[in-house]
């Protein structure tokens, strides 16, 4: 499939109007943009950065600055004009009557990357909800005409043919897209509710997208999920057991990328997914600690956990790609910043040994206090629980009833009330 020409629009705005992007440079946000089109597909064949006080009402960017942006895109031969900016839908159709070139913004760009990346039924449904769901306010009078943006870049995913109906239309196709996600939710509720019955602690990998948090669920589980180096490789859920080296065992999920600025329509759409890290036991936040951006990765994650509400979950950040800086003062200074941390390569498993340690010490802290508990040596069902899920200390037999002297997850001790000591 021949690639699409895209040229790439960055427009920052005073920081009154873009509170959370005052730490991003207009470079920055560029460079992002650049890395997202590559995701995509396009072929970048030029730049254009401008800085604004505020957005113009109706065309975003002024006059002027349009008609720059047209004779480059001529000039270029570009197919696609790509705004770093969300665009309403009459500043989309005004920037096109200008530009007279199919122009998207990030958030199209980022629901083509999604839509090409979805590989399961919910993760397919959550996109098309999503794109579906941006696209509704676009159909304005006939219709925005939706064959005028033509196939390819921002257009992917419930395509043209779904795309040509009238507002009604798509309406009916959304909501039985929810009814389907809802049945897709619960299903994956009741795997969640399985999983707590075992009582095995579960850890939630998090934190922007392509920092590795696939090939560290690899490194820690051997699971051989797919890793590419590229934006949103993982859109569906993944858990696989691991060992800590404690010797107990732990269920560690790994979640959709983070991005700064994730439109919230985005958020809402990946509920389901997200909801593996609403119910973890600790949250491990996987971050590039190689990349220039660091501490501004860190604040977007942190954005969105907050938006999640789970700024307050016990959390571990995992300074991932220890192997690509090897300056171990930079590293070791790194952990102490962010501690409770843990410097390490997911690719050559590197400092692994120290994160099973930290994982340890945070789960140890949900267990109660020391629990004495009398359990008939025929309960083997509930002694494998206990052993499971909490740390034995001390350990007796007499008379056909093993004493244990426990620490339990709270759950779990009220579960087995009727065997306290």
């Amino acid at each position: 499939m021949p690639t699409e020409r895209a040229l790439l629009v960055t427009v920052q705005l005073d920081p009154r109007f873009e509170p959370g992007k005052a730490r991003w440079s207009i470079q920055d946000e560029a460079a992002e943009l650049r890395e997202l089109a590559s995701g995509a597909g396009c072929r970048v064949i030029g730049e254009v950065l401008a800085k604004r006080h505020r957005p113009v009402a109706g065309t975003f960017l002024g006059q002027g600055k349009l008609e720059e942006i047209a004779g480059e895109a001529q000039d270029n031969q570009a197919q696609t004009v790509v705004f770093n900016q969300e665009l309403s839908s009459a500043q989309q159709r005004n920037i096109e009557d200008v530009l007279r070139v199919k122009t998207i913004d990030r958030t199209q760009l980022i629901l083509d990357i999604f839509a090409q990346r979805a590989r399961s039924q919910e993760g397919k449904v959550q996109v098309e909800l999503a794109q579906l769901r941006y696209l509704l306010p676009r159909l304005v009078g006939k219709g925005i005409m939706l064959s005028r943006l033509g196939g390819g870049i921002g257009t992917r995913g419930p395509g043209e043919q779904k795309l040509e109906m009238d507002r009604r239309r798509i309406r009916a196709r959304i909501t039985r897209l929810g009814d389907e996600l809802e049945k897709l939710g619960r299903r994956r509720e009741a795997t969640r509710l399985r999983r707590k019955e075992t009582e095995v602690p579960v850890a939630a990998l998090v934190g922007y997208t392509n920092a590795g948090k696939t090939t560290l669920l690899n490194r820690l589980t051997g699971a051989g999920a797919p890793v590419r180096n590229q934006l949103f490789t993982t859109l569906d859920p993944l858990a696989r057991r691991a060992k800590l080296p404690s010797g107990e065992a732990i269920v560690v999920t790994d979640t959709v990328g983070f991005l700064h600025h994730l439109p919230h329509h985005l958020i809402e759409a990946f509920h389901a997914t997200l909801e593996e890290a609403r119910d973890a036991d600790v949250l491990l936040h996987v971050v590039d600690a190689s990349h220039p951006q660091l501490g501004e990765r860190i604040a977007a994650v942190e954005d969105v956990l907050s938006e999640l509400k789970l700024q307050d979950k016990p959390r571990i950040t995992v300074l991932n790609k220890r192997d690509q800086a090897p300056d171990p003062v930079r590293w070791q200074a790194l952990e102490r910043g962010y501690e409770p941390a843990a410097a390490i390569s997911a690719k050559t498993g590197e400092g692994l040994q120290e994160l099973g340690r930290l994982i340890d010490a945070e789960l140890s802290e949900l267990l109660v206090a020391p629990t004495q508990l009398r359990i008939p040596v025929e309960q083997a069902e509930v002694l494998a629980a206990v052993y499971r899920a909490g740390q034995v200390l001390r350990r007796q037999e007499a008379d056909g009833v093993i004493e244990l002297s426990v620490r339990l997850p709270a759950k779990l001790k009220t579960r087995l009330s009727d065997y306290v000591a």
